[in-house]
């Protein structure tokens, strides 16, 4: 074959190919068709517990299956968070795992995968409902 019988050639293959592209919609990315999933808002009142002198704020939460709770302890004494009830500690072992902290430490529980209420409570002083809460999991 002769060169220009080559490059005639290659044009019209190149001229077919783009036509093709043009009619199949292939000249430019198209759009998903998909609908694409709205993520699941969290529940209201974020994942943190903060420890004050005033006690544990706020008492209660709701957090979403699969979530971690963070204790942060902005008190100016010790404390040591765990799962009701005192002193068994068995409804929510999820939350043994923050236990104790020292002022300015913050500690997460573990993964809370069962939808249940979690009492809590500092375990050196369970008797203060200052330092007693609840953990909603839904």
């Amino acid at each position: 074959m002769t060169t220009v019988k080559k490059a005639t050639w290659g044009f019209v293959a190149a001229a077919a190919m783009t036509a093709l592209m043009i009619a199949c919609g292939g000249g430019s990315p198209s759009t998903s068709s998909t609908p694409t999933p709205t993520p699941t808002p969290a529940p209201e009142g974020g994942t943190t517990i903060t420890i004050t002198p005033a006690g544990v704020s706020p008492a209660t939460i709701t957090v979403a299956l699969g979530s971690q709770v963070t204790f942060v302890n902005n008190d100016i004494q010790n404390h040591d968070m765990l799962s009701d009830p005192h002193p068994e500690h068995t409804d929510c072992p999820e939350l043994n795992s923050v236990g104790f902290m020292t002022p300015g430490q913050s500690r997460q529980s573990g993964n809370l995968n069962t939808a249940r209420t979690c009492g809590y409570h500092d375990h050196e002083l369970f008797g203060d409902p200052k330092w007693q809460g609840k953990i909603i999991i839904q």
